[in-house]
């Protein structure tokens, strides 16, 4: 049997190359166009050429699809003014093509801690487009999530996340709203130790999102096997109702929650897995 290659260990345009259809994939706004980032350079910190955003055109199985992949090496995979305004035009043109009677297939690799401090307000801006242009792209076709590893998805991206119509996690994936030391700075070791791997990987890692319902599909680190998974995802179509939808359902479990005591895994097992087993 043959070695499934590690996905995680892929670069963000080589994810983004890998789900395409062989010698189909055309970068929009690569490296080579020089937009970069005007804010980074001031603060002392060099800036990447494509800002640490992949946008490939190509097919997927015969069939147009854009896969937008987030570069988690450069400044943690955060959304500045230009990689956000990247993913969140790519998915503003899907959706177009879709009007124009064009369909395209779109999928994110989000590997991503969320807004760039060093741009907070365009970020945060530009993180509200990707929101408002996934809610409208998915309504023609499925919006694929992917979440690999390492950097794993927060902040406000943590919410693009949640807005697929299918998101797929593999083991060592991470998905939260807030990080785990920006959780232990603003409330101590105490209730959130961001060097305790096991237990951040309990709270917040991709088999126990998966168990909760927070992930649709949960598949080992391999090339083919996130292949396969999306290839899944995009045959199951629109959902009859997408997850975000749900939200009055996600308010009551999270009023059971005991705040007078520190989130453990059993306590969110005990919350969410109702709605698993229902």
């Amino acid at each position: 049997m043959q070695h499934d290659s590690s996905f995680i260990e892929l670069k963000a345009r080589e994810r983004a190359q890998s789900l395409l259809d062989k010698g189909s994939a055309r970068e929009l706004l690569g490296p080579f166009e020089g937009i970069t980032s005007a804010w980074l350079g001031p603060q002392g910190i060099v800036p990447q050429a494509d800002d640490g955003m992949v946008v490939m055109k190509g097919t997927l199985n015969g069939a147009p699809a854009v896969v937008i992949a987030i570069e988690g090496a450069f400044q943690g995979g955060s959304m500045g003014e230009v990689s956000g305004a990247k993913m969140a035009a790519a998915l503003e043109l899907a959706a177009e093509d879709h009007r124009n009677g064009n369909p395209v297939q779109a999928i994110l690799c989000l590997e991503t801690g969320g807004v760039r401090l060093q741009e907070a307000n365009l970020g945060l801006a530009a993180i509200a487009d990707i929101h408002a242009a996934i809610v409208d792209l998915r309504r023609f076709t499925p919006v694929i999530g992917v979440i690999a590893g390492t950097v794993g998805c927060f902040g406000g991206m943590s919410i693009a996340a949640g807005l697929c119509s299918y998101l797929i996690v593999t083991r060592e994936a991470r998905l939260g709203l807030n990080g785990p030391q920006v959780i232990e700075q603003e409330a101590g070791m105490e209730e959130y130790d961001s060097r305790n791997r096991p237990f951040i990987w309990s709270m917040t890692g991709g088999e126990v999102r998966f168990e909760n319902g927070f992930a649709d599909m949960i598949v080992p680190d391999g090339i083919a096997a996130v292949q396969v998974a999306v290839n899944e995802a995009l045959e199951l179509g629109i959902p009859g109702m997408h997850r975000s939808d749900r939200h009055e359902w996600y308010l009551s479990r999270l009023l059971e929650a005991d705040t007078r005591h520190q989130a453990d895994p059993q306590q969110v097992k005990a919350i969410f897995h109702k709605e698993v087993t229902s």
